[in-house]
């Protein structure tokens, strides 16, 4: 069932990304008065078509991992004398222009209205409260006050633990200084404002292991979480050994058992040895022996299983917000947002290029396919956050100047207005082989990553 799901939420995800960028590159081409003989969403043999009164088919293909417009081109065929003025390579360079860049940025702007949707709806946030912080961490050298609230990073406001996790994410690799500005704390009067510098001299970590948050040394304030069992897996120790769903967890062999934190301890330090559960289940008392699985983390270490996962918390009130924009503020907030995502999108690139991130944090479809899922499992606020991210991921993706891609074209197509000429035909082959394996081993490397994050 999670892997239909996981499937569904793929497609249905890809579907809707591909057809926006797809129906950028088709309005604008029908808008300069080229004919659009193919819509296509898939790549392979098609299973569904139709054909509108201009003779554009409009088709769904069996491999959902893209999509393309086929337009009239003299270039791919013999084209009717008298349909010449409507083929794409008969346009002048600037409706070309037009027409490669419109898929791209109706992405960019597809997510701009999926963020102005969710601030004129309302977002619910955590309030980004300082927990505790690590011994020996960044953190703890720039004396974080405990129960703080970081308002500010570098300047930027910061309303949330997402604002707060992409501002640290966007000094990754960086040295010199991170300026935060944190409100209250234990030792402080509610309202009071410090300004604190913390040295990134030595910040150096995994992205695929840690947080920025984490890895500066901040633990996020979070409620003590009863040990209520939330979803008990199918198959797993826990159901075979008889646990339900909502047995609040007593003891464990012994051992007294306050927070959920004291229950994942006990079972991650006792792989495939024999436990006594006592559960409070409605009025009644009961001991339930259970063996964990053991499961060998990437380290060499081995922690304990039993198939089980958390009650959600209740929050206290005063430490979530929602946060709610009229039409306007909302579509500047939205466009501030978008333009924060592509600017990270573009940072961790030249990044990755240049040897500050690690090209293990590229991903493929298994993992697009698992957030996906696991962002709609969360609901409608989550899905769409995730939704308005890919797209800017592949509007952004999409205008880098790699033949084969849009902005492989556009990138021609400046040289064209610059020399007066198109550039070659034997220049444009060359380009697309090379095209051809950049994206072909950025996908190899993406798939590798993914197979090995299962």
């Amino acid at each position: 069932m999670d892997f239909i799901q996981t499937v569904v939420a793929f497609v249905v995800t890809l579907g809707i990304l591909v057809t926006i960028h797809e129906w950028g590159h088709f309005i604008v081409a029908r808008l300069c008065g080229v004919k659009v003989l193919r819509f296509s969403v898939g790549f392979g043999k098609i299973f569904y078509s139709r054909i509108d009164r201009q003779g554009t088919e409009f088709a769904l293909a069996l491999i959902p991992l893209g999509g393309y417009v086929k337009m009239l081109d003299e270039r791919e065929g013999e084209v009717p004398e008298a349909q010449k003025n409507q083929a794409f390579n008969n346009k002048n360079v600037y409706q070309r222009i037009a027409i490669v860049a419109a898929g791209p940025i109706v992405n960019l702007v597809f997510a701009v209205l999926a963020y102005w949707l969710l601030f004129v709806s309302g977002v619910s946030t955590v309030v980004p409260v300082i927990g505790s912080v690590v011994k020996d961490s960044i953190a703890e050298y720039a004396q974080l006050p405990i129960q703080g609230e970081i308002v500010a990073i570098d300047g930027q406001p910061t309303a949330s633990w997402q604002e707060v996790n992409l501002a640290l994410a966007r000094r990754i690799g960086d040295s010199g200084v991170l300026r935060l500005q944190i409100k209250g704390g234990e030792l402080a009067e509610a309202n009071h404002l410090g300004n604190y510098s913390l040295n990134l001299q030595s910040w150096n970590f995994d992205l695929e292991k840690q947080s920025p948050i984490s890895a500066i040394g901040i633990k996020p304030f979070r409620p003590e979480i009863a040990p209520v069992l939330g979803a008990v897996s199918v198959g797993g120790r826990a159901e075979k050994a008889g646990l339900l769903s909502q047995d609040l967890v007593v003891s464990i062999s012994g051992s007294k058992i306050e927070t959920w934190y004291h229950l994942v301890e006990k079972v991650q330090s006792s792989p495939e040895q024999s436990l006594i559960f006592k559960v409070l289940r409605s009025d009644s008392i009961l001991e339930i022996p259970i063996t964990p699985a053991g499961k060998t983390l990437e380290s060499g270490r081995i922690i304990g299983l039993v198939g089980v996962g958390v009650q959600p918390p209740q929050w206290p009130r005063e430490m979530l917000r929602n946060n709610q924009l009229g039409v306007i503020d909302g579509l500047v907030a939205a466009t501030n947002k978008t333009w924060k995502m592509i600017s990270l999108t573009l940072g961790s690139i030249k990044k990755m290029l240049i040897g500050i991130i690690s090209v293990k944090n590229l991903s493929g479809p298994i993992t697009i396919a698992k957030v996906a899922s696991q962002s709609a499992e969360s609901g409608f606020e989550a899905y769409i956050s995730f939704l308005a991210y890919l797209s800017i991921s592949l509007g952004v993706l999409n205008l880098l100047p790699i033949p084969m891609l849009d902005g492989g074209h556009l990138f021609y197509y400046m040289i064209e207005i610059i020399k007066g000429k198109p550039v070659s035909e034997q220049v444009q082959g060359i380009g697309l082989r090379i095209g051809m394996a950049l994206l072909f081993g950025m996908m190899a490397i993406a798939m590798f990553n993914d197979v090995m994050r299962l």
